[in-house]
């Protein structure tokens, strides 16, 4: 830390103190068709963590019934944790949700092993005005849910209020201080309801887009009601933009979001209350995103690194928009059949672990790159974006705080991960691994992901347009110990 390399188109040999070299060479602006960079670890302490559920996909409900008081209960959201093999966010419009309905959802949820968050209507007993919408929040019918669902021992594992109703709000607004009021009315009833029941399900608010003014007032009003303040990001700007696929693969709109993580970051370290944030909706491209785009191996890039910066800012979970339904989702709204971003999620879930480490690149701004404590294993893994469409970056790994220095030589090879598009088409839906064409058989069983198995010594070699996550086991950093 605390030094910067500028390459000027000249071969440079570096050496960095204190570092351990997977590999050591010559660091050159470009050969050919291959530059050369040089990605640095920092492992002398976590700066974030993320949950073991981080990945989470949302799926929206449309109620074909308004609802009859005493027959059904109606709110706005549901996240069930799809661990991917596990997380899905169900949004609901107005209407109703039938008891019977609500049992058939929790079978589901049950055999799924999902953790499910259901989001309760905040706008119930209040008045609209001038945009506003103003007074308390009329809890009873989420209360008779709440207490129905205990009965019923179906688990929850959190309660959401509103959605989309903070800072400006879509269409309509609440005060600050008058919903952190309403989350304190919701906790009450969590803990009443739930006397004698541990764990007890999360508290979650409010579900909207970031608005520092109004999430500092919030949080500091909220006290210690809200377990966990949700926000949600359509940084990539309308779906019907033509121009979605140079959007995505541009490094300046990908680092968008990190002022919203980092601002949110901030308020909450500077808060009394123990809350962790979450991204409870994520989309990308807003009405229903765009196909070929949204629902197609580019959007990966996106995703991915969202998931990346994401947890670099300490954000606990992030849910995707959505696991089926419109131009974004997860799996095909025909077929059910996975779309690319879904082995992307898969992956990420299985190979990054709880504990985020700093990375930073030296080399091209096109390639992206993130690294996590290995999950479930020894080691780190890094995840690299390259979204140069014509040149092949080869990544020699720098680890800082190394704790087994000579590591690389006679050690277990480096486990590589490597996502391509066939013929680097953007716009497939089919995803390749290591050259392999990723698809559940005739069962509907996923394939297995398995890696290619690289000399340790070696740089990473990222094509053109791919994507790798990279196991690196022989290796033992601080943070990770």
């Amino acid at each position: 830390m605390g030094f910067q390399i500028r390459l000027l188109g000249l071969c440079l040999w570096v050496y960095l103190a204190s570092l351990s070299f997977i590999s050591v060479g010559a660091l050159c602006a470009r050969v050919g068709a291959v530059d050369k960079g040089i990605v640095l670890v920092h492992g002398k302490t976590a700066i974030g963590r993320i949950d073991d559920d981080f990945v989470c996909a949302t799926l929206d409900w449309w109620p074909p019934q308004k609802c009859d008081y005493g027959k059904c209960s109606w709110g706005h959201a549901s996240l069930l944790n799809l661990d991917l093999n596990n997380k899905i966010l169900l949004n609901a419009v107005k209407g109703c949700l039938p008891m019977n309905r609500w049992d058939e959802l929790n079978s589901f949820f049950q055999k799924a092993g999902a953790k499910v968050i259901f989001g309760l209507n905040e706008l119930a007993g209040k008045s609209i005005k001038s945009g506003f919408a103003v007074g308390p929040w009329n809890y009873t019918n989420a209360e008779s849910l709440i207490r129905y669902t205990v009965r019923k021992k179906y688990h929850i594992h959190g309660w959401e209020l509103g959605n989309e109703l903070c800072g400006n709000g879509i269409g309509v607004s609440v005060a600050a201080d008058q919903y952190a009021s309403d989350v304190a009315a919701l906790r009450s009833i969590v803990e009443n309801e739930y006397r004698g029941i541990e764990p007890k399900p999360l508290v979650i608010a409010p579900g909207g887009f970031f608005d520092a003014n109004w999430f500092k007032e919030f949080i500091s009003k909220s006290g210690k009601s809200a377990d966990v303040v949700t926000h949600h990001i359509y940084n990539l700007g309308p779906g019907v933009d033509d121009h979605l696929t140079q959007t995505i693969l541009d490094p300046s709109k990908l680092d968008g979001p990190a002022d919203t993580f980092r601002r949110l970051k901030g308020i909450l370290k500077n808060s009394t209350n123990k809350v962790t944030a979450w991204v409870g909706e994520a989309g990308g491209a807003y009405n229903s995103g765009h196909h070929l785009v949204s629902d197609a191996f580019v959007y990966s890039f996106w995703y991915l690194d969202q998931l990346g910066m994401s947890a670099v800012y300490d954000t606990r979970t992030y849910c995707r928009q959505s696991l089926i339904g419109g131009n974004y989702g997860l799996l095909n709204t025909t077929t059910f059949m996975p779309n690319p971003d879904y082995y992307s999620a898969l992956l990420w879930h299985r190979l990054m672990g709880g504990r985020v480490l700093s990375t930073t690149f030296y080399g091209t701004k096109k390639i992206r790159t993130y690294a996590h404590c290995a999950k479930e294993s020894k080691g780190v893994t890094i995840l690299v974006l390259n979204l140069d469409n014509s040149t092949t970056v080869e990544v020699n790994v720098a680890l800082k705080f190394n704790n087994l220095p000579h590591s690389g030589v006679h050690e277990p090879a480096r486990r590589e991960y490597h996502l391509t598009a066939p013929e680097r088409n953007l716009h497939s839906q089919i995803m390749l691994l290591n050259g392999k064409v990723l698809s559940v058989n005739s069962a509907g069983e996923i394939p297995a992901l398995e890696p290619i198995y690289v000399d340790s010594t070696k740089p990473i070699t990222v094509g053109p347009v791919s994507i790798v996550f990279a196991h690196i086991p022989n290796v033992l950093l601080a943070a990770c110990s």
